[in-house]
């Protein structure tokens, strides 16, 4: 099963497929949508939609997970992260894929073991976990690969806390 974690936001969009195919897991592609602060929102929010749809056409993952946003300061910032959150689930759910949406602290805890981990000790147990010769960048990729991980952990929970 391939999963497509995101970690949304308007500059930078980071991705992250993730197989698990008997209890191992394998990285089958990470990066970025990066879009321009010169261009108008509605044109950044379309390209960051269209790319992850490429995304799901092309490897045809079999759900998607969305970090969710956490309280920010700015709330300019916090407005965009939504706008591309929201985009992100649209797509997800444009392509007939239930979407799985987790905390930063969800995230650290299923990636790290520790709810108060930092991003090296996540983006660390990453690497570690994919078999990666080193840490994905951007650093928006690897949050990606790590929300992706954290929902096929989550999936899996849910699967053996189901009664026969």
């Amino acid at each position: 099963m391939i999963v497509l974690g995101v970690d949304p936001g308007t500059a930078t969009t980071g991705y992250g497929l993730v197989r698990e195919s008997d209890g191992e897991l394998e990285m089958v592609a990470f990066g970025a949508i990066t879009t321009s602060a010169g261009e108008p929102m509605p044109v950044r929010l379309q390209a960051i939609y269209r790319g992850l749809r490429e995304l799901i056409e092309t490897h045809r993952p079999a759900a998607g997970a969305v970090e969710k946003l956490f309280f920010s300061k700015n709330v300019r910032t916090a407005m965009s992260v939504g706008q591309a959150r929201g985009v992100a689930l649209l797509a997800l759910a444009d392509a007939g894929l239930l979407a799985g949406e987790y905390t930063p602290l969800e995230i650290k805890q299923a990636v790290a073991g520790y709810g108060g981990a930092d991003k090296h000790q996540v983006q660390h147990m990453v690497k570690t976990l994919l078999g990666l010769a080193e840490v994905p960048r951007p650093d928006d990729a690897a949050d990606a690969l790590a929300v992706a991980i954290c929902h096929l952990h989550a999936m899996r929970v849910e699967e053996r806390l189901r009664v026969p």
